[in-house]
């Protein structure tokens, strides 16, 4: 399994996603091999993960989870030129490194999680003749709006795709994306919803600021993709009724100084709180502070966010353009740009008490089906279909 982000050095949903993936194809008695990228001298290879059936694998290198090329352009420069010159070099110089690990290992299956390791996933396939997945966890489409979408990027995920023997989508939605912009048949994508863990690493708890407030919280990636500038806009318009209220961005991401200078602007420097990034306990328990969870995202492949937000009890907005919408259904859904309809729920959920209740209750019901269980079974499904095509292809 070559992944580019693992816990507790993630910091998105991909990461949480391929923990609770990894660990349920374990209990199944599944056993990986996970290949990272990672800075120098941060573990030894064969580190071996308790209590599953899975070792990692590490490749030096300088990818990190949600990079841009000009990000990637910043470290290249400032870590000597150890690395490959453009993002797209080191995508190929991790493909490089990740053949003599494919040669070292025995497996069965070859499963990549996202662009950065599709190179390096086609490599292990032409050398071992293995299958291959690809899973996409979000497209070039979904990071940019479907703006100035980065033509090597989408090669790269469309010759990934090509290549691979099956991929596996984690929504309907992504799905769709997949068959209309990379013209993949519909019948090699199968859908795997995300899940989440069930147990909150925290117990209720007082905060001094519900006393004299009622709290609404952003969580993720403060970029174009997440929506935070439709939060903002529609937090705008909540607080010309409900004055009361603070609102939560916690993240960080690209666009967060134009959001921050956006609230002055707006007049809100003193009702919107931001945190910064947030992980571990902190997480679940700024979930529990917050009445109601709100996800604008533009484009959301899934969201996990929705799911670790009902976890902890909090009733959830959420953006119709998203696959979490596909499988919980009490919850308030919302066109991400009809920032009067936004507002008008967030309203709705902070002043009729008997709405949030009624939300969180029924959807925390909802959650004991939505389990990484159910997500590891369909994957293991697939690995032995493979295999046995792949066999009948040898006889």
């Amino acid at each position: 399994m070559f992944g580019w982000e693992f816990p507790p050095n993630n910091t998105g949903g991909l990461g949480t996603a391929c923990y609770g993936l990894t660990k349920a194809l374990s209990r199944l008695g599944i056993e990986i091999t996970l290949v990272l990228p990672t800075a120098e001298n941060v573990c030894p290879d064969f580190l071996k993960v308790r209590g599953t059936n899975m070792k990692v694998r590490k490749i030096v290198s300088s990818l990190t989870p949600y990079m841009s090329p000009s990000q990637y352009s910043t470290v290249y420069h400032s870590k000597n030129q150890l690395y490959g010159r453009t993002l797209i070099d080191e995508v190929m110089r991790y493909s490089e490194a990740a053949e003599s690990i494919a040669l070292e290992e025995d497996f069965d299956v070859i499963h990549c999680h996202d662009w950065l390791t599709y190179e390096a996933g086609i490599r292990a396939k032409m050398l071992t003749g293995k299958p291959l997945i690809a899973h996409v966890h979000a497209t070039e489409f979904d990071r940019t709006g479907g703006l100035s979408v980065n033509q090597l990027v989408y090669d790269v995920e469309r010759r990934g795709m090509e290549h691979a023997d099956a991929i596996i989508a984690v929504s309907n939605y992504t799905k769709n994306k997949i068959i209309q912009h990379y013209g993949i048949t519909p019948e090699k994508i199968i859908v795997v919803h995300n899940a989440v863990d069930k147990e909150s690493s925290v117990q209720n708890l007082n905060f001094a600021l519900k006393n004299h407030s009622k709290i609404v919280l952003f969580l993720g990636r403060v970029t174009l993709q997440k929506g935070p500038d439709y939060f903002l806009y529609a937090a705008r318009k909540v607080l010309d009724v409900e004055n009361n209220t603070k609102f939560v961005m916690a993240g960080t991401g690209d666009m967060e100084p134009y959001i921050i200078g956006k609230a002055i602007e707006m007049g809100m420097h003193d009702k919107v709180i931001f945190t910064g990034f947030l992980k571990g306990e902190q997480i679940d328990m700024i979930y529990r502070m917050a009445d109601v969870y709100v996800m604008p995202s533009v484009s959301e492949p899934f969201g996990i966010t929705a799911l670790e937000a009902i976890k902890n009890g909090t009733p959830i907005i959420i953006s119709k353009n998203s696959g979490v919408s596909e499988i919980v259904t009490h919850c308030l859904k919302v066109d991400f740009w009809d920032i009067n309809q936004l507002a008008n729920k967030i309203v709705g959920v902070l002043r009729y008490k008997e709405l949030p209740e009624m939300m969180s209750q029924n959807a925390g019901k909802e959650l004991t089906r939505i389990t990484w269980e159910n997500s590891a079974v369909k994957c293991a499904r697939l690995y032995n279909d493979l295999l046995k095509k792949t066999e009948v292809r040898a006889w």
